[in-house]
């Protein structure tokens, strides 16, 4: 019982902890609430990078076309694209490329090439929308993608500087690029560019060493019936040859529209 009654007594001594409220009102104070994420500035400030990265884009764009100007590209992004293709597949592809000043292209090259690839070439500013409305109408039609409506400063464009994949972003700065060709270049000069960089079979570029592979002799010496060959094999170099009937049929037709 005396132990019971001194244990009683023990308990009423000690206190009961109690809440200090100074003190945690003071803790609770000290701590910061949590920023609200604000959004709208997160998004303008998002705009605002784009539209930076835009201009810088732009810039420097304008200032590879600016060079082609008075300078011969030394390469070609679709150049670079099959070396890494060949590369991926462990083969090794030579690649054989000499540019040659439009004194030494024949007429008929650059007649030819304008003929199968942009009969309106001269007419318009780098777009043709009449062949690009045509081409729609023609893929929807037969439900596959056949005809492209893209112009020879379009082609160009994307040889020089891009890849072959479909995209908007690809159609967009395609688009910027051959808008900013067309202000910088003269219509001769784009299509100097254009003989002396696209591809004519596997590892050739340029009408030059498209001339030799094919026909083995220089491109001044081509003639018209081997121009239009040529310019027939512009859409798939690598599917067709000179000789085969398809080609040959093809190169009737552009004779005639030159």
């Amino acid at each position: 019982m005396l132990a019971l009654f001194a244990h009683d007594d023990y308990l009423s001594v000690v206190k009961k902890p109690t809440l200090n409220r100074n003190r945690l009102s003071n803790v609770f104070s000290r701590i910061k609430p949590r920023r609200k994420i604000r959004w709208g500035r997160l998004i303008w400030r998002g705009i605002l990078g784009a539209m930076l990265l835009g201009i810088l884009m732009l810039v420097v764009t304008v200032g590879q076309v600016w060079w082609l100007k008075d300078h011969n590209p030394k390469s070609t992004a679709w150049m670079r694209m099959r070396v890494d293709q060949a590369e991926d597949e462990d083969k090794k592809l030579k690649l054989k490329y000499t540019f040659i000043p439009m004194k030494q292209i024949p007429k008929a090259v650059t007649r030819a090439a304008v003929a199968a690839e942009d009969g309106n070439f001269y007419k318009h500013n780098g777009f043709d929308w009449d062949a690009i409305r045509k081409a729609r109408l023609s893929n929807e039609k037969s439900g596959k993608v056949k005809r492209g409506g893209s112009t020879i400063t379009q082609q160009l464009a994307k040889n020089l500087y891009l890849s072959p994949t479909r995209s908007y972003i690809r159609k967009a700065r395609e688009g910027v690029i051959t808008v900013i060709m067309e202000w910088l270049l003269t219509k001769d000069r784009i299509l100097e560019l254009y003989v002396n960089c696209i591809e004519f079979g596997p590892g050739i570029f340029g009408i030059e060493e498209a001339a030799h592979y094919h026909f083995g002799i220089p491109a001044r010496l081509l003639n018209k019936d081997q121009a239009c060959r040529l310019a027939a094999i512009i859409p798939s170099p690598l599917r067709y040859r000179v000789t085969g009937p398809y080609v040959i049929r093809r190169a009737g037709r552009i004779a005639k529209a030159m």
